[in-house]
């Protein structure tokens, strides 16, 4: 894991598979980034052994974040659910606490719709293709403050719900991957 700042005129591959997100314009100078690789913490047996996942994000000097997730090796042609949460991961799922929200809801765990939404958490919902790989990108309109940062991505083993009872919702904790937001 590394975090650095991107300076003029440096391009920064932020997605493989064909996809890329590339850094370069003016108004990105001076923008952070944040990359984390490795193999996935599994929680569960749904999560094939040797599972590997990436996550870029970059912080855009207008206050956006644009969060990349890649994934390889997964069951193939699967839809999984996956969020940024509070804590690394830890020895289960549950260590990686709660999904980070921008706003926090006062009462956890939030399945609050006006809080729990792709507006004010990080949802990287993907689908897997014939190989086991994906690729999902969000872009939120804040920024993680110095003192309150999300510390991993968790795959669930669900799309994420946005009913009026279960928004935010996704299913069992199946792995994860720490990162320094």
């Amino acid at each position: 894991m590394f975090r650095s700042t991107i300076r003029r005129g440096t391009f920064v591959a932020c997605a493989a598979a064909g996809l890329g997100l590339f850094v370069a314009s003016p108004a990105l100078a001076g923008a952070d980034h944040a990359h984390a690789s490795g193999e996935l913490i599994r929680y569960s047996a749904a999560i094939p052994s040797g599972a590997r996942a990436r996550v870029n994000a970059v912080y855009t000097a207008q206050g956006q974040s644009v969060v990349v997730l890649h994934v390889t090796g997964l069951v193939p042609n699967t839809a999984y659910g996956a969020h940024a949460h509070a804590n690394a991961c830890g020895l289960t799922g549950p260590d990686a606490g709660p999904h980070y929200q921008h706003v926090q809801d006062p009462h956890q765990p939030s399945t609050n719709p006006a809080y729990a939404n792709r507006e004010n958490e990080i949802w990287l919902d993907f689908r897997t293709d014939q190989d086991g790989n994906g690729t999902a990108t969000t872009k939120v309109d804040w920024q993680f403050s110095p003192d309150r940062r999300a510390a991993s991505v968790i795959i669930h083993a669900e799309q994420t719900h946005t009913g009026p009872d279960d928004s935010g919702t996704a299913g069992a904790r199946l792995a994860c991957l720490t990162v320094d937001f």
